[in-house]
C-alpha cells in the first residue's frame, strides 16, 4: 500500500480504538458497587475488555454479544455469545436473555455498563413477536419501500429491548451508555435502536408507517406498534468512546503531519458511490488548478450506497475508488483512497482501495476497462490487478467509513 495511504488509515483507526476509549472512560469513574458490564456489537470484545482493564476485574456481572467470529481474546468473567448480523437469529435472542438476566435485582447503588457499537440492532434483540414474524414484517417493510428510520421505528416497537426497553429493565440501577457510534450524526436513539435511552420517536409515528405502506399485521401487532415508549427513572449517561467526527479528526492531524494542508469538507456523505466519486475527482481536479504547487488534502467521511447490477465482487469503498479511476485517468499528482473503519467492505477482507491518474491504464493493460469492471461490480477484482487494494484486517472499531483526496 502507498506508505502516506497506509500511515493516515493507521493513525484514523487507531484514535478510534474501542478498548483504550471505553479504558480512559471507565477509568475516569468511582462506583459505589462493582458494575454489571453488558457490550454489544461489532466492537463488543474489545470495549469489554477496555472497561474490564479500567475496573481491575471489578465486574458483578459481565455479558458480551457480537458477531459471528469477532469473539477472539475476550476477557475472562464475560459470558459471550456470537449472533446473527445482518439479520438478527436465535442467538441474537439468548444474548439478550442472558443480559436482562444479569441485570434483575439491581438496586439504586448499582450501576450498568452499556458498551454499545454497530450491528447491535440486529446482534441484541428480544422480539416481542416471533422472530420468524419480526423477519418477514422487516422483508415487507423492505419490499415495499420504506425508508430506514420507518423500519427502525417499526422494530423498536415489536422489541422488548429497543427503543429503551433494556434501559427500563435494569431500574432501578443507573445506565450509563458508552456508545461507538456508526450513526451519521451520532444520535443516542439511532444507534444500535437506542436499547439503552430514552425512545424520542413521536407516538403514532410506527402505527402510520404501517397504515402508509399497509402493512399485513396481526391486531397484536397493530396494538404494539401503538403502545407507548418505555418510560425511563431517571435520565440514562451517554458518552461518546468514538465516533465518524474522531475519525475525520484524527485522518487530518495524520495528514496534517505529513506535511498536507487538510480539510473536512464532509461529515455525512451518502448517494451512490460511484456518482459521489465523480463529484469528488471533479473538485479534486479544479483545486489542483488552483493550487498547483501544494500539498493538500481533503476529507469526506460517511457511507455510500451500490446499486448491483452484476455479479462481482466488491463494496462501497472498492467501487468509490475504482470510479475514482475513471475520472483520475491520465491526471498526474492526485490520489483518492476510501475504507472501512471496521477493516471489512462489503463481502470482502478488503477495508477499501485508492486510485491515481495511472490505475485505470493499468487496469486496461489486463485487457478490460474500468467501465468493464464497474458493470460487473467487480471492484474487487479490478483493484487488485493493478495494487489499488487498502487491507487492515478486522479493526476492532466502526465509525462509518472515510474517504480523502491527496493533491501532490
Amino acid at each position: 500500500m502507498n506508505p502516506v495511504i497506509e500511515t493516515i488509515v493507521a493513525d484514523a483507526i487507531r484514535a478510534c480504538d474501542p478498548e483504550q476509549n471505553v479504558f480512559d472512560a471507565v477509568s475516569r469513574r468511582e462506583y459505589a458497587e462493582p458494575p454489571t458490564v453488558i457490550s454489544i456489537g461489532k466492537a463488543a470484545v474489545s470495549q469489554a475488555r477496555g472497561a474490564a482493564r479500567a475496573l481491575n476485574g471489578r465486574i458483578r456481572k459481565g455479558v458480551i454479544v457480537t458477531k459471528y467470529a469477532h469473539a477472539v481474546d475476550p476477557p475472562q468473567g464475560f459470558d459471550v455469545y456470537e449472533a446473527g448480523h445482518p439479520v438478527p437469529d436465535e442467538n441474537s435472542v439468548r444474548g439478550a436473555k442472558a443480559a436482562l438476566e444479569a441485570v434483575k435485582g439491581l438496586t439504586e447503588r448499582d450501576t450498568v455498563l452499556f458498551l454499545v457499537s454497530g450491528g447491535g440492532s440486529a446482534l441484541f434483540e428480544l422480539p416481542a413477536v416471533p422472530l420468524a414474524r419480526l423477519s418477514e414484517i422487516t422483508e415487507e417493510m423492505l419490499k415495499k419501500g420504506c425508508e430506514i428510520n420507518e423500519i427502525n421505528t417499526v422494530r423498536k416497537k415489536l422489541s422488548l429491548v429497543k427503543g429503551g426497553g433494556f434501559a427500563a429493565a435494569c431500574a432501578p440501577a443507573k445506565v450509563e451508555n458508552l456508545l461507538l457510534s456508526d450513526v451519521l450524526g451520532d444520535p443516542p436513539e439511532i444507534i444500535a435502536s437506542g436499547p439503552g435511552v430514552e425512545d424520542t420517536t413521536p407516538d403514532g409515528f410506527a402505527a402510520a408507517t404501517a397504515e402508509k405502506y399497509r402493512l399485513t399485521l396481526t391486531p397484536r401487532e397493530k396494538k404494539l406498534l401503538r403502545a407507548p415508549a418505555p418510560v425511563l427513572r431517571g435520565e440514562p449517561g451517554v458518552t461518546f468512546t468514538g465516533s465518524l467526527k474522531l475519525l475525520l479528526s484524527a485522518a487530518k492531524k495524520s495528514a496534517e503531519a505529513l506535511g498536507y494542508g487538510a480539510t473536512v469538507l464532509n461529515d455525512a456523505l451518502t448517494g451512490e458511490a460511484r456518482e459521489k466519486a465523480r463529484e469528488f475527482c471533479e473538485f479534486l481536479v479544479e483545486e489542483q488548478k488552483k493550487h498547483p504547487q501544494e500539498k493538500r488534502a481533503y476529507i469526506m467521511g460517511g457511507e455510500t450506497t451500490v446499486t448491483i447490477h452484476g455479479g462481482g465482487k466488491g463494496g462501497r469503498n472498492q467501487e468509490f475508488a475504482l470510479a475514482a479511476a475513471k475520472y483520475l485517468d491520465g491526471t498526474n499528482g492526485i490520489t483518492v483512497f476510501a475504507f472501512g473503519s471496521d477493516g471489512t467492505d462489503g463481502p470482502t477482507d478488503n477495508a477499501g482501495g485508492f486510485a491515481d491518474g495511472a490505475t485505470a491504464g493499468r487496469i486496461r493493460s489486463h485487457g478490460k476497462s474500468v467501465d468493464d469492471y464497474l458493470a460487473d461490480n467487480d471492484s474487487a477484482a479490478a483493484l487488485a490487478l493493478c495494487g489499488g487494494l487498502i487491507v487492515t484486517g478486522p479493526t476492532g472499531t466502526n465509525v462509518n467509513d472515510l474517504y480523502m483526496g491527496l493533491i501532490g
